[in-house]
């Protein structure tokens, strides 16, 4: 497969590549998109008719459940999703978040506290991003804006939609088998085989799938012909009329089974970063859709002759073994989902922090994640075991599937409004076409709340709860933060020596805030009242693109004079992009740091006096030399480095350092490089001592400190009233578990153990808004 495939902004491919890659990813798709979508036939027909139903056994009721299926399989995969949704990508990413994402940078929705106006200057994604609205829509956009509320509603409802994918994560891997021990055998392994990668299972499993879809096809033309060639008039709206007026309520409640046959729809759209939009829609229109289509019509055709009996014959173990392997297949679509929505989440600051593995090194959005592998695993197996009846798991699923599908008409209407600058009237026109029919659907599911339903309703609330708990907390805590900063003039105040001991080496102190002094360095200094000559505030933070440019990754500004040595770096990430160990990001900071101060030097604009007022002010640092070459590199070996440093580190630290690099396989592969000044007799004294010290700050080495911090609710006070019990609860005991049991930010951020220092904190956060 081609490197840039699948990546967002490659290199432009000739007509042929174009062609080629197409086609592949097709190919692909069948193996993780469609794999649900292609398996509904094995249960439709028999969830519909499982209830009540049954007993008009006639033909005219199997051709209106044809024709039910065939206008809902039209309009929802078809109209919806294949013609307008999948019209909706952010830069070539799909899913609930993506959109959030869109509404988010073309609206003040988001309510993430660390966002900053460079951010709406991102080349790729922001430009034309705020563009005016004519009409009356302005006042739609201040509404939200103005409210927070609103905003709060808004996230909470892309918080279910993503819950009920997940669920669709656990519910779709159920219902692949009738044998509940079988069942199991195959769901561990279908979960064991998650870590090699969505491209390799995609080759493994795609093949089955169209062999599967070939068959299915075949089979159903073959039932047309030899059992009722005029099964096509069921194809007429007039029999879902007629069903309807002879069933009455029945035909309604029937209308779950009959829902099954768009489940999986959805992941067209959730797994768009894996693929192109034009390799979806390849797939369906040519296979897809007609596959299926001649199967519902194929089973129809043998229904109204053969009422209610299961097909026999010689074909039917090779088409039940082929049709169990598609089942498996089916699962892996919803799970590459689930994976996709759990990183955005995490991203955005709505999900504990977990381990996120790539799985290519090309293509950004094939990953794996341990835990939710394992956590999906354990609850599949549990559904099997515990319901041991597919129709109950089909109940479940049916409901998660229309939940999602309803929520994403919804945020689509709000993509036309404030994406597309459609007037409000072709969105509303829009949410009523589609929002009615999924209402139906919706209404028919939620009859079987008992029977089976209520697992993903209750799954989904827990989801919710978790991710919720986690957003508020993560922006209480950046509230306490951003009041308990170091105040700038008390910095200044301190002089040059900030106070304390300045000791050779790089401090990099990791923090959240884009602004000030967190008060994790105060606590520090007046603790150990001594810190390192060069201190960087460094800020890792995501932002709701897919994908940020690295030219405009880095944003680096100084903090205090020139001599305090002080400066302040934010490293920007998409919601897609890859958060690896990368190998030489210490040496890409100093880079970007030495070519901020040549920005600055540079910069005629800039007064020789630190001016306070100025202190927010940021650089973007580019990849590109347009300010040359501040610093010259060569790589170095552990027996080429005979130039010696001061360090503040002892002898018997340096040797466990060198043991912790030599055990440690991620750190041994790193570059070692050595930084040296370029001989110019015409740069200005002060910025080459910086350049110096800066240099022989990082070959002294890098300290990481980090603060480690316990939460709990403020007390009442008597300023204050007191937080009511569900903030408190949502604070004291949701949120500090979560921290307590996720991975530690120094895991996910891949720092050094053997460079770590933490730093104990204590945080008392307001549970009230």
């Amino acid at each position: 497969m081609d490197a840039e495939a699948g990546v967002t902004g490659g290199p432009k491919l000739l007509p042929r590549q174009h062609y080629r890659n197409l086609l592949l990813l097709a190919y692909q798709s069948f193996g993780v998109v469609y794999g649900d979508l292609s398996t509904s036939p094995l249960y439709v027909y028999k969830s519909a008719f499982s209830g009540r139903l049954r007993q008009y056994q006639d033909e005219q009721t199997v051709f209106g459940v044809l024709s039910l299926i065939f206008w809902t399989f039209t309009l929802v995969p078809v109209l919806k999703y294949v013609i307008i949704v999948l019209s909706s990508d952010d830069n070539g990413e799909g899913g609930p978040f993506a959109l959030y994402s869109l509404l988010c940078r073309h609206a003040k929705l988001s309510l993430l506290p660390n966002q900053q106006t460079a951010d709406e200057e991102l080349s790729t994604y922001y430009r034309n991003g705020f563009s005016p609205c004519h009409g009356f829509l302005p006042w739609v956009r201040r509404f939200v804006e103005k409210h927070k509320k609103a905003r709060t509603v808004l996230l909470l409802i892309v918080l279910c939609v993503a819950s009920m994918v997940i669920c669709n994560g656990i519910l779709t891997p159920a219902i692949s088998g009738s044998v509940v021990l079988l069942s199991c055998i195959v769901l561990v392994g279908l979960f064991a085989l998650q870590h090699r990668g969505t491209q390799k299972v995609a080759f493994m499993f795609a093949p089955i799938v169209i062999i599967w879809l070939f068959c299915i096809g075949g089979i159903g033309l073959f039932n047309i012909i030899h059992w009722n060639p005029r099964i096509y008039q069921a194809l007429s709206p007039y029999y879902i009329v007629k069903l309807f007026r002879t069933t009455g309520r029945d035909g309604w409640i029937a209308l779950g089974g009959i829902l099954l046959s768009v489940t999986g729809c959805e992941a067209m759209f959730a797994d768009l970063g894996l693929f192109t939009s034009a390799s979806v829609r390849l797939a369906f229109i040519l296979i897809i859709y007609p596959c299926l289509i001649l199967q519902y019509m194929g089973q129809a055709a043998f229904l109204s002759k053969n009422i209610f009996d299961m097909p026999t014959g010689p074909i039917f173990w090779p088409v039940f073994v082929v049709a169990t392997l598609a089942a498996v297949v089916g699962s892996q679509a919803v799970i590459s989902a689930t994976f996709s929505i759990v990183k955005q989440c995490h991203s955005l600051g709505c999900f504990p922090r977990v381990k996120v593995v790539h799985t290519s090194r090309w293509i950004y959005g094939q990953i794996y994640i341990p835990e939710i592998n394992w956590i999906l695993m354990v609850l599949c197996v549990a559904v099997t075991v515990a319901f041991r009846d597919i129709t109950l798991i089909g109940n479940a699923s049916g409901i998660a599937c229309i939940t999602v599908m309803f929520i994403t008409t919804f945020l689509m209407a709000l993509i036309m409004i404030f994406v597309w600058q459609k007037n409000i009237i072709f969105a509303l026109s829009f949410f009523l076409l589609f929002g009615s029919i999924e209402v139906v659907y919706l209404s028919s599911s939620l009859m079987k709340v008992t029977q089976g339903g209520w697992v993903p309703l209750v799954l989904a609330f827990i989801f919710v709860s978790v991710m919720y708990i986690w957003h508020y907390g993560t922006r209480k805590k950046y509230q306490v933060d951003l009041q308990n900063k170091v105040s700038l003039r008390y910095i200044l105040s301190l002089g040059p020596s900030l106070g304390i001991v300045r000791v050779p080496g790089i401090g990099l102190i990791y923090t959240e805030l884009v602004t000030g002094v967190p008060s994790i360095f105060k606590h520090f200094t007046e603790n150990l009242p001594a810190f390192h000559e060069v201190l960087v505030f460094l800020c890792v933070k995501s932002v709701p693109v897919p994908y940020v440019p690295p030219d405009e990754r880095y944003l680096v500004g100084r903090i205090g004079p020139r001599v305090y040595r002080m400066y302040r770096c934010i490293v920007r990430y998409g919601y897609k992009d890859v958060q690896r160990d990368d190998e030489n990001f210490e040496n890409m900071l100093v880079m970007s740091i030495a070519r901020f101060i040549m920005m600055e030097a540079e910069d005629a604009s800039s007064s020789a006096s630190y001016d306070i007022a100025n202190e927010g002010r940021m650089a973007v640092i580019t990849t590109t030399d347009d300010y040359g070459t501040p610093l010259a590199v060569r790589d170095l070996d552990d027996q080429t480095d005979s130039v010696t440093t001061r360090s503040s580190k002892s002898d018997r630290l340096r040797k466990l350092q060198s043991t912790y690099e030599q055990e440690s396989p991620s750190v041994s592969k790193r570059r070692r490089v050595r930084f040296e000044l370029p001989v110019e007799d015409d740069m200005d004294p002060q910025v080459k001592d910086e350049l110096l010290a800066l240099v022989e700050a990082k070959h002294t080495g890098v300290t990481y400190v980090m603060g480690h911090p316990y939460i709990k609710a403020k007390k009442n006070t008597p300023v204050r009233k007191n937080s009511s019990f569900l903030k408190k609860f949502a604070i004291d005991v949701g949120y500090s578990f979560l921290r307590k049991n996720c991975r530690g930010p120094s895991v996910t951020l891949h720092i050094p153990h053997i460079s770590l220092i933490e730093v104990g904190l204590t945080y008392q956060i307001y549970g009230a808004p």
